[in-house]
């Protein structure tokens, strides 16, 4: 398995949509419930690159099955150092450290564009996730109860802060 990492370009699209359509049916990864089409994935995708965030794939015999993003935590000027990211990786592709390629290079990107923290913010019930968070220095800092809603059930949301140095 060789696993490469390179900026996402417009044919990653359906990939990506894929993968995240993958989560939002069946995971609390993503606290929405109706999938998305292609459009508003590739408006999502150009709005963080436009920003100057980046957007990278993870490359397996050139297929997508993986991404990583980050963005805005707040939109107020003062969190202009403060990024929440994003990693997924595609469901048949788990365990092979795709994961852990993406948010590194994510951590990497954002300590060359001379960001202060990183922020993750995960369903309470996905404890692999956290674990991975746990094993990059992220520290959980808050548990906001209650904060979402999804397959009948109340779910609560840990804020994971990694500050770069």
């Amino acid at each position: 398995m060789q696993i490469t990492l390179r900026s996402y370009q417009t044919e990653d699209t359906q990939a990506i949509l894929d993968i995240i359509n993958y989560n939002i049916l069946n995971s609390t990864a993503l606290y929405d419930y109706n999938i998305r089409n292609y459009e508003q994935q590739k408006t999502i995708l150009e709005e963080k690159i436009n920003k100057n965030f980046p957007v990278i794939v993870a490359i397996e015999d050139d297929k997508v099955v993986g991404f990583g993003m980050y963005s805005e935590f707040r939109f107020r000027e003062a969190y202009k150092y403060t990024v929440e990211h994003s990693v997924y990786v595609d469901n048949t592709h788990h365990g092979k450290g795709i994961g852990k390629l993406l948010l590194q290079k994510l951590i990497q990107l954002a300590k060359e564009q001379k960001l202060h923290t990183m922020i993750a913010v995960i369903d309470a019930e996905n404890q692999s996730s956290i674990e991975f968070h746990e094993k990059f220095g992220f520290k959980t800092v808050g548990i906001i109860k209650e904060s979402g809603y999804k397959f009948d059930r109340w779910l609560h949301s840990v804020f994971m802060q990694l500050i770069l140095e």
